[in-house]
């Protein structure tokens, strides 16, 4: 079980925007059908991501294992800020796949919007809303330097 839950550190950042791609596609097609239920299946890809990296989401196997080696070398960066930027995925799919399966669809909407914004982001730009949120909680020492000892390094970040 040790061997199964965790997440990588580095991660390629090739593979995380391939799946924010998926992620951003899936989310259009379900604000653009009303197949809002498809939040569901958003919801176990960022919780298998969560909680296992990509061991137990295929979308996450895929991307780093046969898309991302097809796009250059791996480019590494912090594995915290990912998980942490899955962990708002989590929440915000299973919110709204909660706010579907309730009826309440304008939750859903808004719910998935975020989904989309957030992900179009990381994979057109690799702006990474969630890892810019860690970077500020490590900053007013909410998240403790130990948790990412190369996030609070600005010279391994380049900037």
């Amino acid at each position: 079980m040790a061997t199964l839950i965790g997440f990588p550190n580095p991660v390629n950042e090739k593979a995380a925007r391939v799946v924010a791609g998926v992620v951003c596609a899936i989310a259009i097609a379900a604000l653009a059908s009303g197949a809002y239920w498809l939040a569901a299946v958003l919801a176990y890809g960022f919780i298998a991501r969560v909680l296992t990296g990509p061991k137990l989401s295929p979308l996450g196997r895929i991307a780093s294992s046969v898309i991302a080696p097809r796009l250059g070398p791996a480019k590494p960066v912090a594995g915290p800020p990912k998980r942490f930027a899955q962990s708002i995925g989590a929440v915000c799919t299973t919110g709204a796949a909660i706010a579907t399966f309730a009826g309440e669809n304008t939750v859903a909407i808004v719910l998935l919007s975020v989904i989309v914004a957030a992900a179009a982001l990381e994979s057109v730009f690799a702006y990474c809303i969630g890892c810019k949120l860690f970077a500020l909680l490590m900053r007013a020492g909410l998240v403790p330097e130990s948790v990412c000892v190369a996030c609070s390094d600005l010279s391994l970040r380049g900037v």
